[in-house]
């Protein structure tokens, strides 16, 4: 049976190296700095440019989101965010959407194309959150095994909610529409997680791959980001 504690989902801060983490450093400084003041009317221009006009609605809607849900509790913040991706962007290979075996979208990608993978989902909701002010010690985009099927289990991202830093997580995933905790989702298996302050390793042995590669991408993303006005 696939079983994952919660002490599983507590994250451990990782021994970093030392170019891990002066990377992890330069993200949280381009992160805290393009956040600060983005320009998402040059962002919704960017979409109507690049994409067309149905982008742009779709960016759009995204910004009365933000600027609808501002006042929020933190768990209607979630919930909302949560159904406007997985309502809208339909879940697709990035060898399909982008020609590429593994690419990284910003959200103005993701959202022009109107199609992604897991990360792209996830890297999207963690910016949103972001920007409706959810602290970023409480966020962690989550490398986890995911059981398909009933012995194999594929590479799978989703984001975490931490109500305490050590406490297991409410998942947000693209694979189900709702938000539940860590421990009733049986079928993932965590292995590493980070955002833009660090990199934690989780409970399983799972091999996945090389977390420093991962964050060279997650700098990459955050980098166009920020020349899209996020």
């Amino acid at each position: 049976m696939w079983k994952t504690s919660r002490v599983a989902w507590r994250p451990r801060l990782h021994g970093l190296t030392r170019s891990v983490r002066a990377l992890s450093l330069g993200l949280w400084l381009t992160f805290a700095t393009s956040i600060a003041a983005p320009d998402l009317d040059k962002t919704q221009t960017l979409a109507l440019q690049r994409y067309g006009t149905h982008a742009a609605e779709t960016v759009g809607a995204w910004r009365r989101l933000i600027e609808e849900s501002r006042d929020l509790p933190d768990n209607d913040k979630l919930n909302k965010v949560n159904a406007f991706f997985n309502r809208r962007i339909l879940f697709q290979d990035d060898i399909v959407v982008w020609q590429q075996t593994d690419y990284w979208a910003t959200p103005l990608e993701f959202m022009g194309r109107g199609a992604g993978d897991c990360e792209d989902f996830t890297i999207a909701k963690y910016v949103t959150l972001q920007m409706l002010g959810v602290g970023n010690e409480r966020l962690r985009l989550i490398y986890v095994r995911a059981k398909s099927g009933a012995t194999v289990s594929i590479a799978h991202m989703v984001l975490g909610f931490y109500t305490q830093p050590t406490e297991e997580p409410l998942i947000l995933d693209n694979l189900i529409s709702s938000i539940r905790p860590a421990s009733q989702r049986p079928d993932l298996a965590p292995v590493f997680s980070f955002n833009s302050d660090g990199l934690w390793v989780g409970g399983a042995t799972a091999s996945a791959a090389d977390p420093t590669t991962r964050l060279s991408r997650w700098r990459d993303v955050l980098e166009r980001m920020r020349q899209e006005g996020l």
